[in-house]
């Protein structure tokens, strides 16, 4: 059985559902320079180049240092409205209430407390917004769960620092943690560093132009101390604050038995996961990694008392994500959909969401097993759920059955963890549980909520709030304590 107290909710982010980009003194973020998209035009950040011409640029891409980033008024942009929970915090948060949530997963917008990043004073109007969420929250019995950066960052930071290249960030990043982590001290006591911190690559999330590996890892470097250095800055603050990591966990498992399949597969899993859970649990850098950079000649610049603070800042728990698991393969002839030569094939065995993401529940309990044996420490489910398109009936009504369905074989997977394998799980915060922005691509047709939200993909509707089917039966899954799951 899941234990008492355990935490049910749903998961947001700042930079795709609150919107309100330029109001109550809230600076530009890097997230506010990507344009909308589809799955034929992916999202592109707006960039100035030598000319003063307008250019894209995917966040991937390298982006040359004499580029600034600036806003093209013809363009549609995503983050600066998202779906406007700036000014519909209140019923939002009554929604969820209602639903039974007892905890609410969100990220809070560094240049709304920062505008630039780098000032001294923080901006008042921003902090007394997230007051009013906060305290809003508690009112209902709904506990904050706080990331403190999810992909995005001050674009001041990009352009004028080189991002997270420069190590400066650190005391900037710093400065913005105490800031909230003495303004909330006794609103908040669970805080994630770094969303995904595995995925973070693109302009949008590290602010670094002239990207390299070199420069990359350099990057990766800054964020592990920033993030290991606010661990200890949020125990000193407030002994109560559990201040966790946060993974993009995408289960891997080899084409074959193959010893070729099973090897690459685990070289894999360590580049895209387990290096920085390693870091961040175990606080130091494997061997496996420092061997990598010897063999390719990579210098990371490290300070004398780093590895001490990697140590002495490791993770009070793990949160991470989860949505379909992936195929690893050194067949030549497989396509490469990972990047860096990475060969993906087919799970025949599984079906795969409108999306393409295979739907593989039984990876969730294998996931929460991985996890658990490697660090023993606790772990909060803080994204999972379905992207699909659903449409509202004349009536009113939303008939998600196929999301009701993804959900319970899910939280199926994460109970037999929990019972037969004795694994450590805190909470379950499924993705958009209001509908929200794609980070990928910024559409709204591909939704993840309980309750939708009347808009579309450039921006268009009244943003009403509407329960879907599966709002009343996540009700029913919160109010057995998903002890009865299967049955619902």
């Amino acid at each position: 059985m899941f234990k008492e107290g355990f935490l049910w909710g749903g998961a947001t982010a700042a930079n795709q559902y609150e919107g309100g980009y330029l109001e109550g003194g809230r600076g530009l973020a890097t997230s506010d320079t990507k344009t909308n998209g589809s799955l034929t035009r992916p999202r592109k950040h707006s960039f100035l180049d030598e000319d003063n011409n307008i250019v894209y640029l995917r966040g991937s891409e390298k982006v040359p240092s004499s580029y600034k980033a600036v806003l093209d008024e013809t363009m549609y942009y995503p983050s600066h409205q998202a779906v406007d929970f700036y000014h519909h915090y209140k019923e939002d948060i009554a929604l969820m209430a209602e639903m039974g949530f007892n905890c609410f997963r969100m990220s809070i917008s560094w240049t709304r407390i920062f505008p630039k990043g780098d000032e001294t004073e923080p901006n008042e109007e921003g902090l007394k917004f997230y007051d009013n969420v906060f305290d809003e929250c508690l009112a209902h019995g709904i506990q904050p769960v706080v990331t403190l950066n999810h992909f995005d960052m001050p674009l001041h930071l990009s352009e004028e620092y080189d991002g997270w290249y420069n190590r400066k960030l650190i005391d900037f990043f710093l400065h913005y943690c105490e800031t909230v982590f003495t303004r909330y001290k006794g609103k908040v006591n669970y805080w994630m560093t770094f969303n995904e911190i595995n995925l973070l690559r693109g302009y949008d999330t590290l602010g670094v132009h002239d990207m390299n590996e070199e420069k990359y890892y350099q990057a990766v470097h800054h964020i592990f101390i920033a993030s290991a250095k606010t661990v200890q800055l949020g125990h000193k603050i407030d002994p109560e604050n559990k201040v966790g990591m946060m993974l993009a966990h995408i289960l891997t498992y080899p084409e074959t038995c193959n010893p070729d399949d099973v090897e690459m597969e685990m070289m894999v899993a360590r580049r895209l996961k387990y290096l920085f859970s390693d870091v961040q649990c175990r606080g130091y850098y494997p061997s496996y990694v420092l061997k990598e950079w010897e063999r390719k000649q990579i210098c990371v610049n490290q300070e004398e008392d780093d590895a001490k603070t990697l140590l002495d800042g490791k993770v009070d728990y793990i949160g991470f994500s989860y949505y379909n698991s992936g195929v690893i393969t050194t067949r030549k002839d497989a396509k490469s959909a990972l990047g860096n030569g990475i060969k993906t094939a087919t799970n025949p065995y599984l079906k795969e969401s409108a999306w393409k993401w295979p739907i593989d529940p039984k990876g969730l309990r294998i996931s929460l097993n991985l996890l658990w044996d490697r660090y023993q420490i606790p772990m909060m489910i803080v994204e999972n759920g379905l992207g699909a398109e659903d449409h509202v009936e004349s009536d009113g009504s939303i008939h998600d059955d196929y999301r009701i369905d993804y959900l319970r074989d899910h939280i199926i997977q994460m109970k037999k963890a929990v019972e037969e394998d004795g694994v450590d799980l805190i909470g379950y915060t499924p993705w958009g549980c209001i509908d929200l922005v794609s980070a990928g691509t910024g559409e709204m047709k591909k939704r993840y909520g309980f309750v939708y939200v009347d808009m579309d993909d450039e921006g268009n509707g009244a943003k009403n709030r509407l329960k879907k089917d599966s709002f009343y039966w996540y009700k029913k899954v919160i109010a057995c304590n998903g002890n009865d799951i299967e049955n619902l």
